[in-house]
């Protein structure tokens, strides 16, 4: 039987309307879809951009936790060359102030004529030479004259060996010096200082850990003292 034509339009009506229907669904479909991406790829991008600037700001936090520690380790190590300065600096005023007072001895005749004596022998049983020039200050060539003999003697007695002492009339020590002698031997090759100055340096570096404990205190940190 022939389909009339409100028929036949309303067949295609129908038709269209449900291709309408399944355009619709898979636009909507596809949107859903799209979105779904859209919001993984964006949730990638924004994971992958935290761990970006999380890593970043730790980066930047380790570096200040660094800087920190240099710096609280500089300033540290400042403070102690400041600590050691510092008693550097007394130990050195205290040897200053040990030589202003064995400056002191020499204004002692008798003293200062017994310890002049005892620096010359030393001075001879560490040389063991027949021929020895002596060296003192210009002000003290009249006192170590007055003992060459006794100095001769003590020396021949412990040594039994003879020696011939001269006093150099040309040269002298420093006239600001301590006192003390210079025994030069072997043609100027061979000298000894018997200073006061340098003994009292030679005393002070035997002596140097024991000043440190003594003005200090004893450091907890050092096993070995020489």
């Amino acid at each position: 039987m022939a389909l009339s034509d409100a028929d036949v339009q309303k067949q295609i009506k129908h038709m269209m309307a449900f291709i309408e229907q399944e355009a619709n669904e898979k636009a909507e479909e596809i949107d859903a879809k799209a979105e779904e991406e859209f919001n993984i790829e964006k949730g990638r991008l924004v994971q992958q951009q935290r761990l970006k600037i999380m890593e970043y700001y730790e980066k930047k936090e380790k570096q200040v936790e660094l800087q920190k520690k240099i710096q609280s380790s500089n300033m540290l190590n400042q403070a102690r060359l400041k600590v050691l300065k510092v008693r550097e600096d007394h130990v050195k005023n205290c040897l200053d102030e040990a030589r202003k007072r064995l400056g002191e001895v020499a204004h002692d005749r008798a003293k200062y004529t017994g310890v002049l004596k005892a620096l010359v022998v030393q001075g001879l049983y560490q040389l063991m030479e027949t021929n020895v020039t002596l060296r003192v200050r210009q002000v003290d060539v009249p006192v170590l004259e007055s003992i060459l003999i006794e100095i001769q003697d003590i020396y021949k007695e412990v040594s039994q060996k003879e020696v011939i002492i001269k006093v150099d009339q040309d040269n002298f020590l420093p006239a600001e010096s301590c006192g003390g002698v210079d025994l030069i031997a072997g043609r100027g090759r061979i000298k000894i200082c018997n200073t006061l100055e340098a003994r009292l340096e030679l005393i002070a570096q035997q002596l140097i850990p024991e000043i440190r404990c003594a003005l200090f205190g004893r450091n907890p940190n050092r096993k070995f003292t020489d």
